[in-house]
């Protein structure tokens, strides 16, 4: 890795005393010249003081979630290229040199250090098998791009993190950045790393469905915005379909006797296929409005510098002109 690169480590924390003190003099043995940030958020633990006991500089953020961390560090961090971790000791920082190389030599603006055998070695089989369904899910909605969209080790250029809006609130600013990624076709990477278990005194702060139930709905969200044409027709589709069962029992009657005796689910079926149509055209307008958004996101993207601009040196004080030389002159 080049000396002159400015390395920021990111290490979002929520009562981890148990381990962070060990990760930062970790990442502070792996990445001698990098800056180590600890950004505490409303930990009752100590966390705050066995970070800065161990050589990391800390911040608060109250807004409790990790979406609200992330959002402040990259806001707050300006780097060239910035290593982002948890503070649970599950990721080992001897990857992060090749979290950077493969950022260095694949061009890439986001490596995504995605988790070997998560469930044999950490010990999650829940978390697992969400994660392998939020997995396919994610690529069949978004794209193929990612294969661990959950992974929180990875390695960010400057240029996605000041182009990247991070609203969300919790776990799902994960998802938030696969997508943010796939839909500006950034390039990226994925490189394999272990994944360990969390040691004794140190406890997972994800919970199965109140977090798996955040990130579906982060999905319909982010599919709303980012592909609303394919969104409202799925749902505009689930009206024709349902007023075709309530019209074709009456169009078969009317062909049949030619009356019309049951009006008002015949009025109703109307209603159902009028709304499917308004659904289909509202999905695409604002299909139009979300190429243009992408449009103006990529625009914004490509204005950033690839590396954090330095302070210039002051130029020399020009040296005054002689006296004698001055009045040589003017004569």
């Amino acid at each position: 890795m080049p000396d002159q690169l400015d390395v920021a480590v990111l290490l979002p924390c929520y009562n981890e005393a148990a381990t962070i003190g060990q990760v930062v003099r970790g990442f502070g043995t792996a990445l001698p010249s990098a800056r180590i940030y600890v950004y505490d958020n409303n930990s009752i633990d100590g966390t705050a003081l066995q970070a800065m006991l161990a050589g990391a500089i800390v911040v608060r953020e109250r807004r409790q979630g990790k979406g609200h961390v992330v959002r402040r560090m990259f806001a707050d961090i300006d780097a060239d290229i910035y290593v982002m971790a948890d503070g649970d000791g599950t990721y080992s920082p001897a990857d992060a040199g090749d979290l950077i190389r493969t950022l260095l030599t694949e061009q890439a603006d986001m490596v995504v250090g995605t988790r070997r055998h998560i469930r044999v070695e950490a010990g999650r089989q829940g978390h697992a098998f969400g994660n392998r369904i939020f997995n396919v899910l994610y690529r069949t909605i978004f794209g193929t791009d990612f294969s661990d969209i959950f992974s929180g080790y990875r390695a960010f250029s400057r240029r996605f993190v000041k182009s990247f809006p991070a609203l969300s609130h919790g776990f799902e600013i994960e998802t938030e950045m696969s997508v943010h990624a796939s839909r500006l076709k950034l390039p990226v990477s994925e490189i394999e790393l272990g994944y360990g278990r969390r040691p004794e005194g140190s406890h997972s702060k994800l919970s199965t469905f109140k977090d798996g139930a955040k990130i579906l709905w982060m999905f319909v969200m982010l599919m709303k915005e980012t592909r609303p044409f394919t969104f409202f027709s799925l749902i505009g589709a689930a009206f024709l379909a349902l007023s075709l069962v309530f019209m074709t029992p009456v169009l078969i009657e009317y062909f049949e006797t030619g009356l019309v005796p049951r009006m008002p689910t015949w009025v109703f079926s109307l209603v159902l296929l009028v709304i499917s149509i308004l659904l289909f055209t509202v999905g695409l307008i604002l299909d139009s409005v979300a190429r243009a958004r992408t449009e103006l996101l990529r625009m914004h993207y490509m204005t950033v510098a690839r590396r954090a601009p330095r302070e210039r040196e002051k130029p020399l004080p020009t040296p005054a002109a002689h006296p004698k030389r001055r009045a040589r002159n003017t004569a």
